[in-house]
């Protein structure tokens, strides 16, 4: 049965495409406990997205902000990043990221994709799914591939602009009423903080220079290469905002790192090295090969678990998926699958349980310990409704007892 779609009030919609219409709009802003915000930005070609367009809604106004035309947004960022104010986003990363450039701090957000998940919709869910699920109401996406530099803004991007901040203090009110009834602000809250603090996360933090692909077979002493030639890149792609791999493909810092080149004529038989950059680049290659072997990166562990920890991680993703449409959680956001196997292995061998996602916070306490019970043998597995959302049933080991229907049946919403 479709939802009755969710009735909106009429906002008044402003377009700010000067200073002098920038004013009023902040003088708005500042007393607006609750923002919801967006971005149109075009990366392809830049280090740092080129902000297009803001988007910015209240429960008494909508806005859109031309950043080409409207001056300085110095004191729109204060307001933003105004601890006091609660900042309603969808999958926010890169608007995030666009804050943090400007002013070196974040908002206080509420992610309603994230926030989603801790309610029982799947994650991640696309801002359409979520406000035609949510609220019963149908999205055009006809302008996500817009060049949004082009000046002057056609009626269809202006109206794509709105509607990408107008369903979202709906969207918070409904799901922080969900999250309320079930208890999980707290968790809400714990993902915010650590999704803001991933999106604006530095280099050594994320470790983003692993993801360079043809580095499996290398030594601490190359892995070290590919560090020191990753972060050189970082740096001359922002010096020159430009996107990094369209200065030095990541084949070609794998291929260094392999050849370990000891002098430009080495470095130089490759092809595809930015002009007048081969001594920076070597340079790099030297300060790696000088690192004493404390500092050197450690291999990361292979994937190549023994059947009995593979199935028994697979017994716990069952029990998870069981678990969470039991508690009406996005099970891939409670827990991965290399969460799941770091428990076993670490149940497995006697050792301590990994630091991951799944032993801290609102997992460690509500999730953990029901999986801990099935993988020590202390909760006994049983499908008792093969037809229901959650089929399974966890008794005690050894109790034979009788299950009945109100234990394998929740009520839906």
């Amino acid at each position: 049965m479709a939802r009755r779609p969710f009735k909106l009030n009429a906002l008044p919609e402003h377009v700010v495409a000067h200073p002098d219409q920038l004013a009023p709009c902040l003088d708005h802003l500042e007393n607006a406990p609750l923002i919801a915000f967006d971005t149109e930005f075009v990366g392809e070609d830049a280090y740092r997205p080129e902000l297009c367009l803001v988007q910015i809604a209240t429960d008494e106004a909508l806005f859109i902000v031309d950043p080409f035309t409207c001056g300085p947004l110095n004191r729109f960022w204060d307001i933003l990043t105004d601890p006091a104010k609660t900042v309603v986003v969808h999958a926010g990363r890169e608007d995030i990221r666009i804050c943090n450039f400007a002013v070196g701090r974040s908002p206080n957000v509420f992610d309603v994709q994230i926030a989603a998940g801790l309610i029982g919709y799947t994650y991640p869910i696309g801002y359409a799914g979520l406000v035609q699920d949510l609220l019963g109401n149908r999205m055009s996406k006809g302008e996500t591939l817009t060049d949004w530099r082009r000046r002057p803004l056609q009626p269809a991007q202006v109206r794509y602009a709105f509607d990408d901040v107008r369903f979202l203090i709906p969207a918070w009110k409904r799901i922080t009423d969900r999250l309320k009834r079930y208890d999980r602000l707290a968790w809400a809250d714990e993902e915010f903080t650590g999704f803001v603090r991933k999106a604006v996360a530095d280099d050594a933090t994320t470790e983003r220079w692993r993801k360079v692909k043809g580095t499996g077979g290398l030594d601490r002493r190359a892995l070290a290469i590919v560090r020191e030639v990753f972060g050189w890149r970082d740096s001359f792609a922002q010096r020159v905002n430009r996107p990094p791999r369209m200065l030095l493909r990541d084949d070609l810092i794998a291929e260094i790192a392999k050849r370990a080149p000891r002098t430009l004529e080495d470095l130089q038989m490759l092809r595809g090295l930015p002009r007048g950059e081969p001594e920076a680049i070597l340079d790099a290659v030297r300060k790696a090969k000088t690192l004493a072997a404390e500092e050197l990166p450690e291999l990361e562990p292979r994937d190549n678990d023994p059947t009995h920890v593979l199935l028994l991680a697979n017994l716990l993703g069952v029990v998870l998926s069981d678990l969470c449409s039991r508690k009406r959680l996005a099970s891939n956001l409670v827990a991965s699958g290399q969460d799941l196997k770091g428990v076993v292995r670490a149940k497995a061998t006697g050792s301590e349980l990994p630091d991951a996602p799944l032993t801290r916070g609102w997992r460690a306490e509500h999730i953990l310990p029901e999986l801990l019970a099935v993988l020590d043998g202390r909760h006994a597995v049983r499908v008792v409704k093969p037809n229901s959302t959650a089929p399974l049933s966890y008794l005690p080991a050894g109790d034979q007892a009788a299950v009945t229907e109100d234990e394998t049946d929740e009520d839906e919403e």
